[in-house]
């Protein structure tokens, strides 16, 4: 191969000395074909084999690596051969390769490229106008709530024009949590873009048509509609029509979650997410003249505005009322204060990602936190108090009770036990539950502080109990000594002692 320095030479003598092409090949021992190649191009010249390389360790699996290279083209992107997992099928039976990983790696990538497969694809640079498009996807990562080692489902949704992200964790991915999710991330963006890009997610999607057209599921276009965003999915298969968001998915498990980030609650996480995306409004992205935080305050006049009511962000599902005042849904049952009834109750069960609320004939009727265990009872005791009070003597075996006896205040069961002494069991029971009743209009904390004081005071009813709630925050009352000083006259007066004779005739005339 005629380097460089000997192609000048071959110029030289050709186009300067005006020498003829055979005479220079002949005086320098090469073909004239080199010689017109120099002439033509004076550049380093590129090596090409004119066959492949002989390659004794992988050359007895070439075949063997082709066919499972082919036969990946008609499986699930994500469960292709790797480099590595080749490596590890010949090193089995039949195979018993011998050779290193490396070695195997090189072979793949040479065979990858002669076979055109996982050719890098080329890509148009993109730019947005401001308030234009935000891009939406879902992650998955390992976090710490309790102490509990979890696997979190988190959202991310990037504004495209100041590239501001919005970070979001949630125990799954349903369609109560991508609503919660949008809820919270307009929020922080002050605003709403008047595009955004998914994936063809089936919380969102109901059915993927021909072309650009899709049959969105009715929740997803009734969160559409009440903020007047356009939303566009991708072409199935082509992750990088938003290419912004997938590689903020990665950044943000690699930036935020490491370590595992640890919190009490969810609750606490998200807050701890928050304080990251704000923090991220000081950074520049590469080749940007101005801050994120500097390129969202241009954007944010650009956005949507907020909607004056906030969208539920919930799924709602029509269930019943069975005969133990409990409704089903998603594998549990959740109490209520209704009874069943004939023909029975149906209730509207609106599902937030961490509660649960039911909802009877437009109110809403009870609420609580969500499980996502199954086959679980999630009893509110208050639910059952005004049964209770008709049947006193189930007082003791009532699973609400018995629950909510581990945790109520030791108070309570001293209260219990002196009401006993003074009435028959049944009796004081339905004493005690009606002062259980007044849970649901004051604090616990209250109401516990009120039964110590009317222990004290051998107050036992209800009403005695309540009155003690009304004043209990009252001042207590400063005695006022009478000052005789400018009415001496007072000193004069007498005061008469009492006939008691006069009540012993009141007494007679009533007999």
């Amino acid at each position: 191969m005629i380097t460089v320095d000997e192609k000048e030479v071959l110029r030289r003598k050709v186009l300067i000395e005006g020498r003829s092409i055979r005479l220079v090949a002949r005086e320098k021992g090469c073909s004239r074909e080199a010689v017109k190649r120099a002439l033509l191009d004076p550049s380093p010249s590129v090596y090409h084999m004119s066959e492949a390389r002989k390659c004794p360790v992988m050359d007895p699996f070439r075949e063997v690596i082709d066919n499972w290279l082919l036969e990946d083209r008609h499986r699930p992107a994500k469960q292709r051969h790797t480099a590595h997992r080749i490596y590890e099928r010949l090193r089995g039976a039949p195979y018993n390769f011998q050779g290193a990983e490396p070695t195997v790696r090189r072979f793949v990538r040479e065979r990858k490229a002669a076979l055109g497969i996982d050719q890098p694809e080329a890509f148009i640079p993109l730019e947005f106008g401001p308030g234009q498009d935000a891009q939406f996807d879902f992650g998955e990562a390992q976090v710490i709530i309790a102490g509990e080692q979890l696997t979190a489902q988190y959202m991310v949704m990037t504004l495209c024009y100041s590239t501001l992200p919005f970070v979001m964790a949630f125990p799954h991915q349903r369609q109560e949590a991508l609503f919660e999710g949008h809820g919270a991330a307009f929020q922080f963006f002050g605003g709403v873009p008047r595009r955004i890009w998914y994936d063809n997610l089936t919380q969102a999607v109901q059915r993927v048509l021909e072309g650009r057209k899709r049959q969105e599921q009715q929740a997803f276009t009734t969160l559409r509609s009440h903020h007047l965003f356009e939303a566009r999915f991708c072409t199935p298969g082509q992750g990088h029509e938003k290419g912004l968001v997938e590689a903020l998915v990665g950044q943000t498990r690699r930036n935020f979650m490491v370590p595992l980030p640890e919190a009490g609650s969810w609750a606490e996480l998200n807050a701890y997410f928050r304080d990251c995306c704000e923090h991220e409004k000081q950074h520049r992205r590469h080749g940007a003249s101005q801050t994120i935080g500097e390129r969202w305050a241009e954007e944010r006049p650009s956005l949507l505005p907020l909607p004056g009511k906030l969208f539920e962000a919930c799924v709602q599902v029509i269930s019943h009322v069975n005969k133990e005042r409990m409704v089903p849904f998603d594998g549990n049952a959740y109490s209520v204060p209704l009874n069943p009834g004939n023909p029975r109750i149906n209730v509207v069960v609106k599902a937030f990602v961490h509660r649960v609320v039911i909802s009877y004939q437009g109110q809403d009727v009870a609420a609580h936190a969500r499980c996502y265990g199954k086959g679980q009872e999630i009893l509110d005791p208050l639910h059952y108090l005004d049964l209770l009070e008709d049947r006193p003597r189930a007082f003791e075996y009532a699973k609400p009770i018995r629950r909510w006896r581990d945790q109520w205040p030791p108070v309570y069961e001293r209260y219990l036990a002196k009401l006993r002494q003074r009435l028959d069991d049944a009796q004081a029971v339905r004493r005690f539950v009606q002062v259980l009743r007044l849970h649901a209009e004051f604090p616990a904390a209250d109401l516990e502080r009120a039964v110590q004081r009317a222990l004290d005071a051998e107050c036992f009813n209800a009403d005695g109990v309540r009155h003690l709630l009304l004043v209990q925050d009252d001042p207590p009352p400063v005695p006022i000594m009478l000052d005789h000083t400018e009415r001496p006259e007072l000193y004069q007066m007498p005061v008469l002692a009492p006939d008691l004779a006069r009540y012993n005739q009141l007494m007679a005339q009533g007999a």
